[in-house]
């Protein structure tokens, strides 16, 4: 065990005091999330469908932002470590430019073509119809999103999780007060329903992200950023850039339009199976959130780690990492079957929906250790050693080769029943996982990024 597990406490408590944050900072968002689901759920499939089929696009961005700043953090993680705070700006100066120019490329895809959009995820005319109404009112949030998700993971590597954690509390309040007034028409606004949701999320993004920018540019001291900083010359770092990063926004944006063409394919199913899918999803996300913290923090450790030069006690720290990856997947697993069948019963769905629900929350649990595994793998400890471009071959070759086609035949043709379309459609989570722990055993994936 000794072997398996560092001794330090220090080790325990500098994640802890990366995770906790991050944990919580997660739960809220998927609060958000939560509540948008139940009070569109009031009105029926329809509309609950069409959000989440809609978000979905949304989240192709969303999951490139990801992949651009935690990219970037690979990078910033080091120079923190090592104390190059030049290095540091001029990275965060060429993941903002990048993420300004493609929130505007999807804004003007969205707002041009809302209904081709939605063709693309199912053949349902009522649910395309709310959709695009979805759409068009969101379409502002690319921006602010953006913005908000560099920021918050730029903050992470340097260790600043307070203040996030604090704006995502308040975001959640703005939300759900703004769902609640123009979903439902409250304190005489209109009743909005799906546009409502859309409406009161716009509202949430715009506080999210002005709180956010005011703090980095004006109050941060970790990093000292400030607007001219965005105008710096930063050329000289662009290559480090596109050979440490732009993998892993590679690899996060394929990674993105594959779980895409997994929607797509449950789409095409039919409306239950997404209504279903929807409400599992949900439990799904609140089951790891500890593992997202323990990525988070694995990732952070581990950059900081090397940036030192110290790569055997990286090591050793992924060893552990793994270790407790594992024991989180085991906890999720007991959590999706406790709270899953509560909230199935919350909603106003048919009973073939929930059927399918309660089949796919069987499912999720079974194959939660391989998920936990594989993301704090991918996107923890081997993004965080640098390992990005072998994490990319990763993410495209078992998604579009293995995940994509079974669950297509399992669903489509063979027409199985739920329990196997979604272990068909996650069944990437299982090779990446063996696949990954033998390139953590082999060392190859510790590399010291040079400025």
């Amino acid at each position: 065990m000794s072997r398996l597990f560092v001794k330090e406490k220090s080790f325990y408590k500098l994640i802890l005091s990366i995770a906790v944050p991050v944990v919580l900072q997660n739960m809220i968002t998927i609060g958000v999330n939560i509540m948008d689901t139940l009070m569109l759920g009031n009105y029926g499939e329809v509309q609950l469908s069409a959000s989440s089929l809609a978000n979905e696009f949304i989240n192709i961005y969303h999951i490139m932002c990801m992949g651009m700043s935690m990219g970037a953090a690979v990078l910033t993680a080091q120079y923190y470590g090592a104390g190059n705070n030049l290095s540091l700006k001029k990275i965060v100066t060429i993941v903002l430019r990048m993420g300004l120019v493609i929130a505007a490329a999807f804004t003007v895809v969205t707002l041009l073509f809302p209904e081709e959009l939605m063709r693309l995820y199912t053949p349902d005319e009522a649910v395309i119809e709310k959709g695009v109404l979805y759409f068009r009112i969101s379409a502002v949030t690319y921006v602010l999103l953006g913005v908000s998700l560099i920021l918050t993971n730029i903050l992470r590597t340097v260790h600043q999780v307070r203040f996030p954690l604090v704006l995502s509390i308040v975001t959640f309040f703005v939300n759900v007060f703004f769902n609640w007034v123009f979903i439902y028409g409250r304190l005489g606004a209109p009743e909005m329903q799906i546009e409502g949701a859309a409406l009161g999320t716009v509202i949430a993004r715009l506080v999210e992200c002005g709180s956010l920018v005011t703090y980095f540019f004006v109050f941060d001291k970790r990093i000292g950023y400030r607007i001219q900083d965005l105008f710096m010359k930063c050329g000289d770092h662009v290559r480090v850039y596109i050979t440490y990063a732009i993998p892993v926004m590679v690899s996060d944006t394929l990674l993105a339009l594959g779980n895409s063409a997994v929607s797509i394919i449950m789409g095409h199913i039919g409306a239950s199976f997404v209504a279903a899918n929807s409400i599992i999803s949900q439990t799904v996300r609140l089951s790891t959130v500890f593992n997202q913290g323990l990525s988070s923090a694995s990732s952070v450790i581990t950059g900081n780690t090397l940036g030192k030069g110290e790569r055997d006690k990286a090591y050793h720290q992924g060893v552990t990492f793994l270790c407790l990856s594992i024991l989180i997947g085991l906890a999720a697993a007991i959590v999706i079957l406790l709270i899953s069948p509560l909230l199935v019963e919350s909603f106003n769905i048919t009973q073939e929906t929930k059927d399918i629900a309660y089949q796919l929350m069987a499912s999720v649990s079974v194959m939660m250790v391989f998920q936990t595994v594989q993301s704090v793998l991918t996107k923890g400890v081997l993004r965080g050693g640098g390992d990005t471009r072998f994490l990319m071959l990763a993410d495209i070759l078992f998604l579009w080769l293995a995940s994509i086609p079974l669950g297509y035949l399992c669903g489509l043709v063979w027409h199985l029943s739920p329990f196997w379309i979604y272990a068909a459609l996650k069944i990437d989570w299982v090779i990446k996982s063996v696949w990954c722990i033998f390139r953590l055993r082999s060392k190859k994936w510790i590399r010291v990024v040079q400025a």
